[in-house]
């Protein structure tokens, strides 16, 4: 294994635990008027550089991400990361069947395999993390920024990493 594809792999694993937890993430879409964000809900499934969505053809957000595919996912527990990437619509009925639950049944009204039900994959390029869960190492760094000391490479809070080297 390359050296990069060992840092891409480490990367992957932090956000990947860093977002595990957090039921509900923050999509930001770009359109005509600015940019807008809303929650959405994680899919339960084993972050690998990939996030997936469940939505609906006639939001405001499928025609967002068909006229610009870039979008951003923030996602809030005891660290903080935001994610860049590309989406892409997926219509893949086996895909919705596997992704799908009833209380998405619930909130959306419909079932799986309802054609206005699809898919949002985002091919992630870049997370930037806050690492702030351990409660030690964020009293260090607030120390020494109060203090004007210099932070060691290590107990950086803040890091931005490349998913797909």
């Amino acid at each position: 294994m390359s050296k990069d594809a060992v840092i891409n792999q480490e990367a992957v694993e932090t956000v990947k635990v860093i977002i595990k937890d957090v039921e509900t993430a923050m999509l930001s879409t770009i359109s005509e008027g600015g940019i807008n964000s809303r929650p959405m809900q994680t899919q339960d499934i084993e972050f690998d550089g990939d996030l997936w969505f469940l939505t609906k053809k006639d939001t405001s957000k499928y025609k967002e991400i068909m006229e610009n595919p870039n979008v951003n996912v923030a996602y809030v527990g005891k660290s903080y990361v935001s994610i860049r990437g590309t989406a892409e619509i997926v219509d893949d009925l086996n895909r919705k069947k596997e992704l799908w639950n009833k209380m998405y049944e619930k909130f959306l009204d419909t079932t799986y395999d309802d054609p206005n039900i699809i898919l949002i994959k985002i091919r992630t390029e870049t997370a930037e993390y806050w690492e702030t869960g351990d409660r030690m190492k964020t009293v260090k760094a607030f120390f020494r920024k109060m203090t004007g000391q210099r932070q060691e490479k290590d107990s950086e809070l803040n890091k931005t990493v490349d998913l797909h080297k």
